[in-house]
């Protein structure tokens, strides 16, 4: 393997690491790495050890810490650095920076500072488990982690039900079968997903099942590693003429024809012109 190590001009580097498999790391990730004047990392263990594996010797480099609870003056450090004419590579901890990953707050200043940020794509955890899950892919919405109190969670949880695109969370394993449970109370039993964990990594595991079965295969389970969860989009709504003229009548006793049809629209989820033209049809009837 031939590592490339040409000067890199200054700015930001976010590299992508991988999140389990070495071997998964780019040809482009391991020059950045080896390349770099400075090396920025979640955690400068891990970062040290992927390079060691990957011969790729940092030198007297700098190798500093940037993490969530970094302070601001670490963030202002690095700007200067690179402001100063030197180049960094970021790397987090496993996976793509900025992805549920405290980068974003590096990432941010930089932009903001007018400095050159730049990436090195590579190992995703999210983009690994939905092509494993079978759930469609052609629109997701990656939620994050949910939050931990559970009637917040739920709360938040509900917020999402209706949602037309594939949902993807990280959880610890330690939450995963509470939040099987809130989704099958916010989502219904029926809504495909998938559970997936430690991805890459030597016990990787993908259940694919319903929400129900899912969330009744984890209740008592114990597991380890980390864990990505989807959830299919929901169902298209089938509403007939006859649910929408009620709906429709009810709302016209203390709305205009406009507000009504709006209303009923969000609420049925259907074309706001379709539900308009019923409700003008139902005023000239009357």
């Amino acid at each position: 393997m031939d590592i490339q190590t040409e000067p890199l001009s200054p700015g930001l580097y976010f590299v992508a690491t991988p999140i389990g498999a070495a071997r998964d790391i780019t040809l482009r990730a391991l020059d950045i790495l080896a390349s770099a004047d400075v090396i920025a990392a979640e955690d400068t263990r891990t970062v040290k050890h992927l390079m060691r594996i990957h011969g790729v010797a940092p030198g007297a480099r700098p190798i500093i810490a940037y993490h969530e609870h970094s302070k601001p003056e670490m963030r202002a450090r690095i700007i200067r650095m690179i402001a100063d004419g030197m180049s960094v590579a970021y790397a987090s901890e496993a996976g793509t920076p900025l992805v549920a990953d405290p980068g974003f707050q590096l990432g941010r200043a930089a932009i903001e500072a007018g400095v050159k940020v730049s990436a090195a794509p590579g190992p995703s955890a999210l983009l690994a488990a939905l092509t494993v899950s079978g759930l469609p892919t052609d629109r997701f919405m990656f939620a994050g982690f949910p939050p931990s109190a559970k009637a917040a969670r739920r709360k938040w949880l509900e917020g999402l039900a209706d949602s037309g695109a594939t949902l993807a969370f990280y959880e610890s394993p330690r939450r995963v079968g509470g939040l099987l449970t809130d989704l099958v109370q916010a989502f219904g039993t029926d809504r495909r997903a998938a559970v997936c964990r430690e991805l890459t990594k030597r016990f990787e595991e993908v259940a694919r099942a319903t929400l129900g079965e899912l969330a009744a295969q984890f209740a008592n389970r114990s597991v380890k590693g980390e864990i990505v969860v989807l959830v299919d989009r929901a169902p298209e709504r089938v509403v007939d003429a006859e649910t929408m003229e009620a709906a429709l009548r009810v709302a016209l006793r203390d709305h205009s024809v406009k507000d009504a049809a709006a209303a009923v629209a969000a609420d049925l989820g259907l074309a706001k012109r379709l539900v308009y033209q019923a409700a003008l049809a139902m005023e000239d009837e009357e």
